[in-house]
């Protein structure tokens, strides 16, 4: 299965700036059509939607796939749903979400990482940041960090970017024992990097899912 990872952060924390050092992507800009430094080779399909998400990946032409600003998947269809009334669109909106992530988990081959790129909020229970939905009836019916394995956080100190890694009781990150350090550079490549090491997925023979 493929390894989806989730990356949260507030507008302007630097999400979308940790992919300046990737060259060997492709990106599905939900909302932008520009990523925020000079083209650095990776491919940028705008307004992506799960439909075009879903028929690019299934191609399997990269090793590395990004969707920036995930939330808006959400964000959109509820807009686009908002006169509707009943229940009903909460769930069907939280099941296209867990949907994608279950394609990712279980039909992509085995050496693709896809990242999910997410702004966050503040959980009015327990004050944690945590990943930002459209209501508390999804908040409900989809944990989105229970879905990831490794669900990472930009910080920003003055200027100087990073990811946190391991939860320090405010957020809801984690990540797999001995792959990271607490506190990490922001550069989503390195990271491809750590995590292709840790599971042995460098120079490994690529495992094709029916």
């Amino acid at each position: 299965m493929a390894i989806p990872v989730l990356v949260m952060g507030e507008s302007g924390s630097g999400k979308t700036f940790s992919l300046k050092n990737f060259s060997d992507c492709c990106v599905f800009s939900v909302e932008k059509n520009r990523l925020p430094f000079k083209a650095n080779g990776c491919k940028i399909i705008p307004h992506a939607t799960y439909e075009s998400i879903g028929a690019e990946m299934s191609k399997g032409e990269y090793k590395a796939y990004v969707i920036d600003d995930s939330q808006y998947l959400l964000v959109n269809e509820m807009f686009d749903r908002a006169k509707e009334t009943g229940y009903g669109k909460f769930t069907d909106i939280a099941l296209r979400f867990r949907n994608m992530i279950h394609f990712i988990n279980q039909k992509m081959d085995d050496d693709k990482i896809v990242y999910l790129l997410h702004h966050t909020e503040i959980d009015s229970n327990s004050g944690r940041a945590k990943a930002k939905t459209v209501g508390k009836m999804l908040d409900n019916q989809l944990t989105v960090e229970g879905c990831f394995d490794i669900v990472l956080m930009t910080k920003n100190d003055n200027g100087t970017h990073s990811f946190i890694t391991q939860s320090d009781g405010y957020n809801t990150c984690k990540s797999p024992e001995g792959m990271f350090d607490f506190e990490i550079p922001n550069d989503l490549k390195a990271v491809d990097t750590k995590i292709r090491e840790y599971y042995g997925l460098i120079n490994q023979p690529k495992i094709k899912k029916e």
